[in-house]
């Protein structure tokens, strides 16, 4: 089983809304490494922290699971979405994306500065000065130190 951590704008897309949604496609990732990711990197079955950022408190709020690997992201041929791309098409998709169910919320979030605080943090990506990928690969040790920060 792999481990991610998936960062969405709570404004954009948040917990709640996946867990209203029970299942939901993850569109819009405009970046090369994340969507390699995704597309070639990804499994059915992997567990995602839930990240929230650009937000009051930027952190991890829950836990998703991958329920359909990587496939193409359609909104990039839909010229009325904000994520298309007028270079991909059928034939050269471009964008992938992966269904996401939702797992757990946490009763508070793991912040930003809690994990920023903890040593056996030190490495993870996600605290690297400058790090903006949304999607990110998490070891087996940082998954597990993560889950010991939960209240």
């Amino acid at each position: 089983m792999g481990y991610w951590l998936m960062k969405s704008e709570p404004e954009t897309f948040s917990i709640d809304d996946l867990k209203k949604k029970k299942v939901e496609f993850w569109d819009g990732v405009r970046n090369y490494q994340a969507r390699n990711m995704m597309r070639d990197d990804m499994k059915v079955g992997d567990l995602a922290f839930f990240y929230h950022s650009n937000c009051d408190v930027p952190g991890i709020y829950g836990i998703a699971k991958i329920v359909k690997a990587g496939y193409p992201d359609k909104s990039a041929l839909n010229p009325e979405s904000k994520y298309f791309d007028p270079k991909a098409s059928n034939d050269n998709p471009r964008w992938f994306g992966v269904d996401v169910a939702f797992v757990e919320k946490f009763a508070q979030p793991i912040s930003l500065s809690q994990m920023r605080a903890e040593l056996k943090l030190q490495g993870f990506r996600l605290l690297d000065k400058g790090s903006r990928l949304s999607i990110l690969p998490v070891s087996d040790n940082e998954w597990q130190t993560i889950l010991k920060l939960k209240s």
